[in-house]
């Protein structure tokens, strides 16, 4: 094992812990901001750190086919390139070549894709994948998996599991260790409990630094989401790092989170950025709403610390949206991802001090209260 995780505190089935890397220590529970294509959209990297953020993720597929990953090895690494000093996680292009149905092919040896940028044929396999993420100097590599669509048959997703756990055991062949740097299994199987604990088996036969759970997030629903977690988690050594893909919404982190879950990753907060939405502890916002245009007293969120509460108010957010100015997403992004760091640092104080019990029953009891 090359990068080191210490379990600090445990309540229930709730976990705090602290992963040390090369880049940096990761406190957890974790939330990575995404950074598909090299930036975090719409922040400065000073901007994301800000947040309390610790770790961010890039992608293997995206980089891969823009700026290139010989060419971003030639500049630096990643960390330079996009002045990110910290630790990088890099999602392995399975998610992505899964998303591209009409142009790829998929077999044994891997996956061949037409570009959706020019045309041309990609092949990527999990060797490729392990020597781009080399290249880009990722500190957590992940094993090249692929996503089982949903819904899928039991035997459909039994095959497609047992060809990631082949793809697993290459990708642990052609993963180069270095003092600081980790590889991750990503554990498949659908929502078949028989499946996820035969794939986590295996992949602990293999090793790895961590283990994520792949799979989930497309389309199950929450309670099926967290049926398979729970069937799932207790097949995870508990001395390793658990990493659930793509997840999620505040409420998804804190279910995860009571289901023994260490680090997440998705694009909600900045795509809702984007798209005119603020999360708050009293819900989401809609800052199109016509409501708000002359709410010229309060902030996004009057609790939040982040700059953007600090210094904004929700008619001026709400002007800026309705304009489509650039500066109004930039201001709901950067709370969102305040918020949701917030949100990790009162579930790691809420393990470490024994509540977290109270804090997951407060924090559903406002989510219905609010409609959220």
């Amino acid at each position: 094992m090359t990068t080191k995780f210490d379990l600090l505190a445990e309540d229930g089935t709730a976990r705090r812990g602290r992963i040390t890397t090369a880049h940096g220590t990761i406190e957890t529970p974790a939330f990575m901001p995404v950074g598909t294509a090299g930036t975090v959209k719409a922040m400065r990297p000073e901007e994301v750190e800000a947040t309390g953020a610790e770790i961010i993720l890039g992608n293997t597929y995206h980089l891969m086919l823009r700026p290139g990953a010989e060419r971003v090895d030639r500049l630096g690494g990643l960390h330079k390139f996009m002045r990110w000093p910290g630790p990088i996680l890099t999602d392995s292009g399975g998610f992505q070549v899964m998303s591209l149905s009409e142009l790829r092919k998929i077999t044994e040896d891997g996956v061949r894709f037409r570009s959706h940028i020019d045309g041309s044929y990609i092949d990527l396999t999990p060797e490729r994948s392990i020597q781009i993420q080399n290249l880009l100097d990722a500190t957590i590599t992940m094993a090249f998996d692929e996503c089982t669509p949903f819904p899928a048959e039991h035997a459909v997703a039994a095959k497609s599991m047992q060809l990631s756990m082949r793809w697993a055991k290459r990708s642990s062949y052609a993963f180069k260790a270095r003092a600081g740097y980790g590889l991750f299994g990503i554990v498949q199987g659908g929502v078949y409990e028989d499946l996820r604990a035969e794939s986590a088996g295996m992949l602990q036969d293999i090793g790895f630094d961590g283990y994520a759970v792949g799979g989930l997030a497309v389309g199950e629903g929450q309670e099926q989401m967290f049926e398979t977690l729970q069937a799932t988690t207790p097949h995870l050594p508990r001395a390793r790092p658990r990493y659930l893909m793509g997840v999620g919404k505040p409420a998804d982190i804190v279910g995860a989170v009571a289901r023994g879950v260490d680090m997440f990753d998705c694009v909600l907060p900045t795509r809702s950025g984007r798209t005119g939405q603020a999360w708050t502890w009293d819900g989401p916002l809609n800052l199109r709403n016509a409501k708000h245009r002359d709410d010229a007293n309060t902030p996004l969120d009057p609790t939040c610390e982040c700059p953007a509460c600090q210094k904004y108010d929700r008619a001026y957010v709400h002007h800026l949206t309705k304009a489509q100015e650039v500066l109004g997403l930039m201001l709901l992004t950067q709370h969102n991802l305040w918020h949701y760091q917030d949100l990790m640092r009162q579930l790691r104080t809420a393990i470490s001090d024994g509540k977290f019990q109270a804090f997951h029953q407060r924090f559903i009891a406002k989510a219905k209260g609010t409609g959220g």
